[in-house]
């Protein structure tokens, strides 16, 4: 099969496009052709070295979408010819950007009708961060305010859809451009990141129960200063390693609730992914794609996904 590897960790001109042995499933896995593998920031962290993966030479991508083409002699839950769609490759496992990947069962699921494999793709470590961020951490109920940093990026577009899902007043911040789309995904209020009186816009529109933050080392204190009484703010990113309380005082006294969460410690991937399938299935949840690549220029999209600015998600179809 044609996969895309790097030999030795280093930028996006380490990835190659190789011949190499079709895998073959073990006992627990099924055997996927691949129709569509998403691109993500975390995939170009592991070929840069900032999270080594297992061994070199290293497949990249965490996401896909495609057919069981086999299945291990344990498995039971999916049959070749099946429509399925997964994350969590691409750390210990061999990753998405080829034409086949073995994956356990666990990180899974059907991927359901009319749902095409490309948005399947678009949605892995996306909807599951968001998942697990907005749900599994933070608790958040219906009727309460929630605030999106960076809602036109990845994991924002999905998470402004599940926050607004659960019937939560959705606020998310974006470039201009992105405002109109957004709010057709459910948001509620969507204001520009670059205004000045951000903070002050944030409170008269709600000041949230719950924070979805994706630069914590920029917005660690303004999610402070803007919360309410007992915020829950989650930490899924940041651009530098520190990241600090500029008035700690002043977010004492809020006593904010911090997560810091990664999605590839969620305990039961294929349980979320399940969850995104019947959302997909009912509508309230899509995938905005931004362009797709094919194997060849996996070079080019992991410089995209991390130097330009887009909406939604970059996808590789083989």
């Amino acid at each position: 099969m044609r996969a895309v590897r790097y030999h030795e960790h280093g930028d996006a001109d380490a990835l190659e496009l190789e011949e190499i042995p079709t895998p073959e499933p073990d006992e627990d896995e099924v055997l996927v052709e691949v129709s569509a593998a998403g691109i993500n920031p975390v995939d170009t962290y592991f070929r840069e070295g900032s999270y080594s993966p297992a061994a070199l030479p290293w497949i990249p991508g965490s996401d896909f979408a495609g057919t069981v083409e086999a299945v291990g002699a344990e498995v039971t839950a999916f049959e070749p010819g099946e429509r399925v769609f997964g994350t969590g490759l691409g750390k210990d496992i061999p990753g998405t950007c080829a034409e086949y990947v073995a994956s356990p069962t666990d990180r899974i699921a059907t991927l359901p009708d009319g749902v095409s494999f490309e948005t399947g793709a678009a949605l892995g470590v996306p909807a599951v961060t968001a998942w697990r961020s907005l749900i599994d951490h933070a608790e958040l109920e219906p009727a309460e305010r929630c605030l999106i940093h960076g809602g036109s990026g990845g994991v924002g577009h999905a998470a402004v859809q599940i926050a607004a899902a659960t019937g939560a007043e959705v606020t998310t911040t974006a470039s201009p451009e992105h405002h109109e789309k957004l709010e057709s995904l459910g948001a509620d209020v969507v204001l520009d990141y670059a205004r000045d009186d951000l903070e002050d816009a944030v409170i008269t529109a709600g000041a949230p129960d719950v924070i979805l933050d994706h630069r914590l080392d920029d917005y660690l204190q303004f999610d402070a200063d803007v919360a309410t009484q007992g915020t829950r703010v989650v930490g899924i990113g940041n651009t530098v390693p520190e990241a600090g309380f500029s008035n700690v005082p002043a977010a004492r006294s809020k006593e904010l609730r911090i997560h810091l969460i990664s999605m590839f410690n969620t305990p039961d991937l294929a349980a979320v992914l399940r969850r995104v399938a019947t959302l997909l299935s009912s509508g309230k949840l899509s995938a905005e794609i931004d362009r797709t690549y094919d194997l060849t220029e996996v070079s080019e999209a992991h410089d995209a996904v991390i130097s330009e600015s887009f909406f939604g998600k970059l996808v590789v179809t083989p």
